[in-house]
């Protein structure tokens, strides 16, 4: 009977035993499951930050490889200019070897060099034919001197440029502020320009691309200039309708400063009775100045001068009647003086030339334009607006 009363006892405990285990046993499993997803959830955490990394690290490549690109569209347009610039060199050189090589031969050879010397000039006599043909070898005055000066007005910073578009009949005056801008002013007539609150006055005309330097030219409606951040690149840009029309490089030009004593200036532009000029600078030249006749229509280069007119304390220069005049002066200011002059059709004996004085003004010049309509500079002066009336004379 007390076995029996044990067996009782003995069942239900034993039972309960066995359910504790399996209770046991379930929740290792489970822990071990939520171990398992907890390490999943580790790993895909990971995943997704390596994955974050490397979308960051393709934003970067690709900033960069777009950053690139960009460069090399720039060195590729200077690349060019400078390849172009080299072979019009080398065929300078190769007139001047073929040059001397027909003087120096043996004494055999005489007679055939003294046919390709005649050749030689000759083939010049043509050349100088075909620039007064092209230059319209009417144009026949000279500058004597300066007569006088009137500031107009004293507006806007340091550096910057005002002139009227010689190429139109109206009387706008333009102005241009600053050697790094991109806007126009417009104002109906010098009248307006002078009043106070003039820029209130002015119809504003924001350019695509910011200019550099100061040495741009209005001409028949459409601006000319250099644009900000590009080795060489002239733009030429319609004022009525607000975009660009052309553009073009200046094979040589934008490595050095026009004028050493405007050192933001690396392409100057000027206008003439024969239309538009380009001046600049280059290294190989000792730092002499190059003027480029272009073709205000076609934007294309017509004929390129290396002149003996020196860099060296210039502070600017302009055209007038296919003669170049050199306006030098003091690095701290003082007179404007014009001291070297080059005629491209050799009618002006520049040596016979005396230096020119500015008149009356103390300081420097950013830009000094020449209006081929009403004679007359128009410079720019330490802020001020000027302009100087010339006198001429009949070339010799």
């Amino acid at each position: 009977m007390v076995v029996l009363q044990l067996r009782f006892l003995l069942v239900p405990f034993l039972t309960s035993i066995m359910g504790a285990a399996q209770y046991m046993m379930q929740d290792a499993v489970l822990m071990n499951y939520i171990d398992r997803r907890f390490l999943s959830l580790e790993r895909l955490e990971k995943c997704n930050q390596d994955i974050l990394d490397y979308v960051e690290e393709f934003r970067d490549f690709s900033k960069m490889v777009l950053s690139r690109l960009a460069g090399l569209n720039n060195h590729k347009a200077e690349v060019k200019s400078e390849v172009e610039n080299l072979l019009k060199r080398i065929e300078r050189a190769q007139r001047d070897i073929d040059y001397f090589g027909s003087v120096t031969d043996s004494n055999t050879c005489t007679e055939v060099h003294e046919d390709l010397v005649k050749q030689q000039l000759f083939e010049e006599a043509e050349e100088k034919k075909k620039l007064k043909l092209m230059l319209n070898a009417s144009c026949d005055h000279m500058l004597a001197g300066i007569k006088s000066l009137k500031v107009v007005k004293k507006t806007g910073d340091k550096h910057g440029s005002w002139m009227k578009d010689p190429g139109k009949k109206h009387t706008k005056i333009y102005l241009l502020n600053g050697s790094v801008n991109n806007v126009i002013f417009e104002f109906a007539n010098i009248m307006t320009f002078m009043g106070s609150n003039h820029t209130l006055k002015a119809r504003r005309v924001t350019l695509p691309f910011l200019w550099e330097g100061t040495g741009h030219i209005i001409y028949q409606g459409f601006l000319f200039y250099h644009r900000y951040g590009s080795l060489n690149e002239i733009i030429k840009f319609n004022i009525q309708k607000r975009n660009i029309t052309d553009q073009m490089l200046l094979p040589g030009a934008g490595r050095i400063p026009a004028y050493q004593l405007s050192p933001s200036m690396k392409i100057d532009l000027a206008l003439d009775e024969q239309g538009l000029w380009a001046i600049h600078a280059e290294p190989e030249t000792g730092g002499n100045i190059v003027i480029t006749k272009i073709n205000h229509i076609t934007m294309a280069i017509e004929h390129t001068w290396d002149t003996s007119c020196n860099s060296k304390d210039a502070e600017a220069a302009f055209m007038a009647c296919n003669t170049l005049y050199v306006v030098y002066n003091l690095p701290s200011g003082g007179t404007s003086r014009i001291q070297c002059v080059y005629d491209v059709l050799d009618a002006v004996n520049t040596y016979e030339i005396p230096v020119l004085h500015f008149p009356k003004r103390q300081g420097s010049h950013s830009t000094i334009h020449y209006n081929p309509k009403e004679k007359q500079l128009f410079a720019w002066g330490d802020g001020s607006q000027i302009i100087y009336k010339l006198h001429t004379k009949q070339k010799v």
